[in-house]
């Protein structure tokens, strides 16, 4: 299953961490445009804020960045954030979205002075496309191959400083030289409760919907960590309060919601506690291997891998081990199913 594909399926989840289609034009109305406004990430922020300002007390571009972690944590919002704190023009593109090296030619090309180019996926630019790159992110030129065969010449074009921030959900599969090319390299963190908390009240002030404190907490619980799920939680709370609340979001109004949409206390909906059942109902809380459980489960391995076992293993519910996935204790109590015993529901 291709990477777009295992996108597809995610969109259709509530608390997918990757953005829907009808997101983006209600992302644009919340996100912070300066680094005093984004809430969390504070060893990003700070790291960020001073690179930023001693670019800026030189003349110069700033550095370029790699952001790299878990989808919905803001990495978008952070490359605009860094183009509006350097008070320069801002461009944005995916790797995938990138076929043909004219394509990259032309954006390179057209560049404006300490411009900020924002490369989102970019662990899926074509490797041929990313060679081009290199000379461009470490001495501003771009080399250009005239003609074919004997009669090829390369020609060399002056690139304008720029900034090169560039956003992957998976470093690992960067090429060194690509990787080595990064002077900041920023890794986003799951937020805690407390800052998705901020996250909700805020969103909640700009978009004029009233919620109490209570309510706020209740959403932030259930947020799986990603400011992009808190907010699409909101959005479909909101909807329930004034349909068939008082138009207010509190705690019970919050957990009415939230059951009718079948996102548990921790944030998992039904795929996340299917996953998590068949380990310790089917193979006695495991170790069982990815295959096994990819066929037990009618998923596709790459998808359970990138897509659904990530936020498990972050908050201890699932452990990767040598012989395979097993479910720990906190699994076990969550469903109510005494640790280590051997079910027989299936």
């Amino acid at each position: 299953m291709s990477a777009a594909e295992h996108k597809s399926i995610d969109k259709d989840r509530l608390v997918s961490a990757v953005q829907a289609e009808d997101d983006a034009s209600f992302e644009l109305k919340l996100r912070p445009r300066y680094l005093r406004e984004f809430i969390g990430q504070n060893k990003v922020k700070e790291n960020l804020s001073v690179a930023i300002e001693a670019a800026k007390s030189r003349g110069e571009a700033l550095d370029h960045v790699l952001l790299y972690g878990p989808p919905g944590l803001g990495k978008t919002t952070l490359a605009t954030i860094i183009a509006n704190e350097m008070g320069v023009a801002y461009q944005q593109s995916a790797g995938p979205a990138i076929q043909i090296k004219g394509d990259l030619t032309a954006i390179l090309t057209n560049l404006r002075d300490r411009q900020v180019l924002f490369l989102d996926e970019v662990h899926r630019l074509q490797p041929a496309l990313e060679e081009i790159l290199y000379s461009a992110l470490e001495d501003y030129k771009l080399d250009i191959i005239i003609g074919q065969g004997p009669s090829a010449r390369t020609h060399t074009i002056d690139v304008r400083p720029f900034t090169f921030v560039a956003a992957t959900t998976r470093a690992g599969m960067l090429s060194a030289p690509l990787r080595s090319r990064f002077g900041i390299l920023l890794r986003l963190e799951f937020y805690t409760t407390e800052e998705l908390k901020f996250v909700v009240e805020r969103s909640a002030e700009i978009l004029g919907v009233s919620i109490d404190d209570a309510g706020a907490d209740e959403l932030a619980h259930r947020a799986r960590g990603t400011p992009r799920i808190a907010n699409r939680l909101l959005r479909r709370v909101r909807d329930f309060a004034q349909v068939r609340g008082q138009g207010r979001i509190d705690k019970a109004t919050a957990q009415a919601a939230l059951e009718m949409l079948e996102v548990d206390k921790h944030g998992f909906d039904e795929i996340d506690r299917r996953l998590l059942l068949t380990i310790i109902q089917k193979y006695n809380g495991g170790p069982v291997g990815l295959s096994t459980l990819a066929a037990a489960l009618a998923e596709d391995q790459d998808a359970l891998e990138e897509i659904y076992e990530p936020f498990l293993i972050q908050i201890g519910f699932l452990d990767r081990t040598p012989r395979g996935r097993v479910a720990t204790r906190m699994a076990y109590e969550h469903f109510g199913i005494k640790y280590g015993r051997q079910p027989d529901l299936f």
